[in-house]
């Protein structure tokens, strides 16, 4: 599990293709990776990665199809600048929200607008996401924790500040950018259990369902 508070950026250093996947190395020098272990999980972009091998600055991963078929990982290329994130211990503070490190989609960004000292930012997210995107919800995005300003349809608004811009790949983002997205984790174990655990295709979550859970009189 992750929080979403970047610690550092890195970059793309090498990607492998082997077969339908690949084995990346990621050049992490601003990283602490003194208390990380082959086996542990570092939050790359977004996506939670296995370390399979690790030096003073740097860790390998595996990248599997499923990952590349779901995020942008498929279109990386070397020198791509990446946000990092170690899993977080019991005794993390928790200053963003609960993350998996499981990305449920790519976006892409369609409006950049500097307003004051901040950066607004339209997304377009994949129509089946938007039911779980609420204005003042939170979402990741390239693995940071953001609040959700504004909801319009599928493409939902982000506010982002200086500090956020200068400790992230932020500043590098502009429009038509792909960006990884995982939507609030709580979201779809909520819809999950007030659906029955029915799928989608057999009704999914309604305003029948809600009433009869006691949540619309």
């Amino acid at each position: 599990m992750f929080t979403g508070i970047v610690e550092a950026t890195g970059t793309l250093a090498a990607i492998e293709r082997k077969g339908a996947s690949s084995v990346i190395r990621i050049h992490c020098p601003a990283l602490d990776l003194s208390d990380v272990a082959l086996g542990d999980s570092i939050a790359t972009n977004g996506v939670c990665l296995t370390v399979t091998a690790l030096g003073k600055d740097y860790y390998c991963a595996d990248v599997s199809i499923e990952t590349l078929n779901r995020t942008g990982f498929a279109d990386y290329q070397p020198g791509q600048a990446v946000n990092l994130e170690k899993a977080l211990l019991p005794t993390t503070r928790l200053g963003g929200h609960l993350v998996s490190g499981h990305v449920d989609g790519v976006g892409r960004i369609s409006k950049k607008t500097k307003v004051g000292f901040a950066i607004e930012l339209w997304i377009d997210a994949p129509a089946e996401l938007s039911r779980y995107i609420a204005e003042k919800g939170s979402i990741t995005v390239d693995g940071i924790s953001l609040t959700v300003n504004a909801v319009a349809g599928a493409a939902f608004k982000l506010t982002l500040v200086p500090h956020t811009l200068n400790n992230t790949t932020l500043n590098d983002w502009q429009v038509g950018r792909s960006v990884n997205l995982e939507v609030d984790i709580i979201a779809r174990y909520l819809e999950r259990l007030l659906s029955g655990g029915q799928s989608e295709t057999s009704g999914g979550l309604t305003l029948a369902t809600l009433a009869a859970s006691g949540f619309v009189k």
